[in-house]
């Protein structure tokens, strides 16, 4: 049985009296000197000039929107089915890494890292800082998005939307069908994609080399025979079986599916995807202080938080920095391809004279308009998904909000101090400054596309001016956005297994680099 998420619709508009009351209210009423603490209720909210401005801009924008979604609760049989899966390497095709492996709830659904450090990690179950590969240089060439809020995407998924809905239709998670994957052309439907975007997406990082299959396992394979042996491990049948050593899933599967079917039948990787979909589209945390905020508790964020808002939400030409013209919805994403220009580090996907660079949504088009672009990022508990930006070249809120100001500026001040090396994942390395020679060119020619399209009006991203004071309103905003959930690793409990949930002898119990379990 699914859970439809209902929030409640108050508006704050509605809540509000009129602004010629306020201002009785406030002779009456005087606001005390001292600013009231987010989250203290205990006395009468009188709403400020800055609340009633606010509430217009609200009301005008109609942003307090709650749709509905059909979501699961993590408490249902194929949620922890998907949990259990989630959190195996048995998945992984050397037994090094698990899809938590890159997104650990404890992590913000992420890794922590710029770069991810999926398979030959030094320490397997050691998870963000402190997680080194091998090699000592990571291999994946793009950050780990978060899957916190994973079923509120309707449009694509990955940095480049390289799994996408061809039948778009708002509040769908894309299980109106018509997806297209990397398995299937461009513009055309893989049929063994799934229900829905999430359970598209979770096909594919156990194809990955760099991510969960390894050097070895079907090396020279294609991607279905990947997924099939690995089922069949699972299902512990045909040339999987025995490779798990102690094996339940077979019981597992037939609970949560409801079914008395044998593990060939059963256990197949559709079946996989299907439940560890489940359990990442569980993951439902958006009940932030801006929303509280909205649906009438006027003391739930701070002025500055506040002031940041109307910045937010403002255009440019109203005094605003203009960041809804992308950020927008409840999911505070347009789900659209932008040139943003942010600094590209790392191995890069091939692109490029030097085949270090990242071509972004273009690698899916073949569109040289396309260069550059990548996916409008959600601001969902953006606070503790750091670092940010497609490589993760960015650590801080606030270098991201100063980015946009100038953004080629931003990019030449990145590589003249050479910030690369101030990135904790690459601090202690001597050889830093010379790892990515081809970084700085790169980025250059990222960001010349972003002033090009400013230029000829086709970028959404306008030309701001912002003060120190304006960025870390906004910054106080965006933080904002992070639900108290998200942040609670008592809370996030249930999205983790127990030592003796495992169903085999491969569970991922994970430790930070101080040895704590996360």
């Amino acid at each position: 049985m699914k859970k439809l998420l209902l929030i409640p619709t108050m508006v704050l508009a509605g809540c509000l009296p009129k602004p010629e009351d306020v201002e009785d209210a406030l002779s009456n009423n005087p606001l005390p000197d001292e600013q009231q603490e987010p989250g203290n209720t205990d006395t009468p909210q009188i709403p400020s000039a800055l609340d009633m401005r606010l509430s217009a801009l609200i009301d005008n924008l109609n942003l307090n929107q709650h749709p509905q979604r059909d979501l699961p609760d993590i408490n249902e049989a194929l949620p922890q089915l998907g949990k259990k899966l989630f959190f195996t390497k048995g998945l992984g095709g050397e037994f090094d890494s698990a899809c938590v492996t890159c997104h650990h709830p404890a992590l913000g659904g992420g890794d922590g890292l710029s770069l991810p450090v999926g398979v030959g990690a030094i320490s397997e179950d050691l998870l963000g800082p402190g997680r080194i590969h091998s090699s000592g240089l990571p291999p994946v060439p793009r950050n780990a998005p978060t899957v916190f809020n994973i079923g509120l995407w309707d449009r694509g998924l990955f940095h480049d939307s390289r799994v996408e809905t061809l039948n778009f239709v708002p509040g769908s998670n894309g299980d109106n069908g018509s997806i297209r994957t990397p398995d299937s052309s461009l513009n055309s439907a893989d049929n063994n994609a799934g229900n829905n975007l999430t359970a598209a997406q979770a096909r594919f990082p156990v194809t990955s080399a760099e991510e969960m299959r390894g050097e070895t396992f079907e090396q020279g394979n294609g991607n279905e025979a990947i997924r099939d042996h690995l089922a069949a491990r699972i299902g512990n049948y045909g040339e999987g079986a025995g490779e798990l050593g102690s094996n339940d899933w077979l019981t597992e599967f037939q609970q949560a599916y409801g079914s008395n079917d044998s593990a060939e039948n059963l256990i197949t990787f559709d079946n996989i995807a299907n439940a560890i979909a489940e359990y990442e589209r569980s993951m439902v945390f958006i009940n932030h202080p801006w929303q509280q905020y909205m649906d009438g508790d006027l003391s739930a964020i701070s002025d500055q938080a506040k002031e940041g808002a109307r910045l937010f939400f403002s255009s440019p030409q109203d005094g605003g920095a203009g960041c809804a013209a992308c950020h927008n919805g409840q999911l505070f994403s347009d789900e659209q391809h932008h040139v943003v220009a942010f600094p590209q580090i790392g191995p890069g996907k091939g692109d490029g004279t030097f085949g270090d660079d990242d071509f972004g949504r273009e690698r899916e088009t073949g569109s040289t308009t396309d260069r550059y672009r990548f996916r409008t990022a959600s601001l969902l508990n953006i606070e503790l998904t750091a670092p940010y930006g497609h490589t993760g070249s960015y650590e801080t809120l606030r270098d991201v909000v100063r980015h946009y100001v100038n953004p080629e500026r931003a990019v030449q001040d990145y590589f003249r101090r050479n910030e690369v090396c101030d990135l904790e994942q690459l601090e202690d390395r001597n050889d830093c400054a010379t790892l990515y020679p081809n970084a700085r060119t790169n980025s250059l020619a990222a960001a010349n596309k972003l002033q090009q399209e400013q230029n000829n009006g086709t970028s959404r991203l306008p030309r701001i001016r912002l003060n120190d004071t304006q960025v870390n309103q906004l910054v106080s905003f965006l933080e904002a956005l992070t639900d108290e959930c998200a942040a609670d690793r008592n809370c996030l409990a249930d999205w983790i297994p127990g030592a003796d949930e495992a169903r085999d002898q491969h569970q991922l119990n994970a430790i930070s680099r101080n040895g704590n379990l996360l």
